[in-house]
């Protein structure tokens, strides 16, 4: 099982960054994904959530990102995206996807993630 994320890179404030998150070694469409958050000092938080296929594909997040960020899946490319809209200096992190399916849908909780990517750096500044 493999996770890796790319698409993260320097912005100024109010611009856009697309990550992809393409995965490996399991079937994407049976699984939840994540995204989650970590800056420096700060716990690991989440961003946004999709259910699995069968789960209905439900998304959901964080209220702080909240009609900015879009979480969407492509599963014959087996990769997860998230759109990063109108950035914010606080958005600023190190972005992960993570994979699921111990709950009926996917949650924003890290202990519900079994495995997880490298991570990807976001960087918003003037």
């Amino acid at each position: 099982v493999q996770l890796v994320e790319s698409g993260g890179g320097l912005v100024q404030p109010g611009g856009s960054l697309r990550l992809s998150c393409v995965t490996s070694g399991f079937t994407l469409e049976f699984y939840h994904i994540g995204w989650f958050r970590q800056a420096p000092g700060k716990e690991r938080e989440g961003v946004a959530c999709i259910s699995s296929d069968p789960s209905g594909g439900s998304t959901d997040y964080a209220d702080s990102v909240k009609g900015r960020f879009t979480i969407s899946r492509d599963n014959a490319k087996s990769t997860i995206y998230l759109q990063l809209n109108s950035l914010k200096p606080e958005d600023t992190a190190v972005y992960y996807c993570a994979r699921s399916f111990m709950t009926p849908r996917a949650t924003m909780i890290p202990s519900d993630y079994d495995y997880w990517g490298q991570g990807t750096q976001v960087t918003v500044s003037a």
